[in-house]
């Protein structure tokens, strides 16, 4: 039996004739079964059909299933996911039109566009995961598709102690560091739970605090009344302009912050980050790094990438005054999460 034309009748009968989802399914289930005369299992049809239209198709238990933290997507007819188990493939009934139509639809929540003159796409979908997309001519053949699941509970220190992610003393630590207003910077790779332990340190800071962040994507989740949330926006082919996260963090420092957040430093926005932190403002951000003496390494060349008279000089005092620690994360073989490194900056020779 073919789903197709059930499905593509469901969809009619809710734009034009505004019915909801499952009534829409069961309409249409029936019109097929008066005409085919065959017998079909109804029940599952019309819950197969439901997800199609309300959801995001075959990819939504994966992406329902707690247990998954990332799926990716690299051709036709697999599917790859990351669980606390570990990596894993699975065969299914994927083409490459279906993939295609998924997300399209999912890039309709954030308006973002995908073609041949903007080949790749970050993107955030209506839970808070994190999209993105590569397509050919960048990609050899077939479309690239990353979805990084937006955890629904954010984790508070306690609970990151609770998880033997966090030892006592460090999360003592750290919670006195973010109330006495220091400058943080979690590093690690990825999957390491940077974003995890960034948004458990500002769940630490005072309600009475103005809080902007910068993303490329939005990622953070805050309960803080007094919180900006700004994102990247790439240009278009209408004409809009590229706004990145140089001009996102200037634009921050003229909203009055009292706390600044960097998503991810990753390239010469860490100039204009430094230059924030180093006039007063406390600031937070994570960055890729393979230890913590390797994130300050690498702070040491970022701010090269914005083209100015930036020296080796400038950067190394600049660096001890506006970080105060840096947090490293990683994750063991066995995919547990802990935080192996608090580094205090000014203990450093950076000199």
């Amino acid at each position: 039996m073919q789903i197709a034309p059930i499905l593509e009748r469901s969809r009619q009968l809710v734009r034009q004739r505004g019915f909801s989802p499952s009534e829409a399914a069961q309409l249409a289930i029936d019109e097929y079964v008066e005409l085919a005369d065959l017998p079909i299992e109804e029940i599952q049809l019309a819950e197969q059909i439901e997800i199609e239209l309300t959801g995001f198709g075959l990819l939504q238990r994966y992406l329902d299933d707690p247990l998954i933290e990332e799926i990716w997507i690299n051709r036709p007819n697999q599917i790859h996911y990351f669980s606390a188990s570990g990596n894993h493939m699975e065969s299914v009934s994927l083409s490459q039109e279906t993939i295609q139509n998924l997300i399209r639809r999912m890039l309709r929540h954030s308006r973002r566009k995908l073609d041949r003159l903007t080949p790749y796409v970050d993107a955030d979908l209506p839970d808070g995961s994190r999209l993105h997309v590569v397509i050919p001519e960048i990609t050899r053949q077939n479309w690239a598709i990353n979805i990084r699941k937006f955890s629904k509970h954010c984790l508070t220190i306690q609970e990151m102690v609770d998880h033997g992610t966090l030892s006592k003393n460090q999360a003592e630590t750290l919670s006195s560091a973010v109330k006495a207003g220091k400058s943080i910077l979690v590093s690690g790779a990825t999957q390491a739970g940077k974003t995890t332990l960034l948004t458990a340190l500002l769940r630490e800071v005072d309600e009475s605090e103005r809080v902007v962040s910068c993303e490329d994507t939005f990622e953070l989740s805050l309960e803080h009344d007094d919180w900006v949330a700004m994102q990247t926006r790439p240009a278009s082919a209408e004409g809009s302009l590229e706004i990145g996260l140089r001009e996102l963090v200037r634009q921050a420092l003229r909203m009055r912050p009292t706390r600044l957040v960097i998503g991810e430093v990753r390239g010469a926005e860490a100039l204009d980050l430094l230059v924030a932190l180093n006039s007063g403002i406390p600031g937070m951000g994570t960055i890729h790094a393979r230890s913590a003496r390797g994130a300050i390494e690498k702070l040491l060349t970022l701010p090269l990438l914005a083209g100015e008279n930036i020296t080796d000089r400038f950067l190394r005092p600049t660096i001890s005054s506006a970080i105060d620690l840096i947090v490293h994360c990683e994750r063991d073989s066995e995919g547990r999460r802990k935080v192996s490194e608090v580094l205090e900056v000014a203990n450093e020779n950076l000199a």
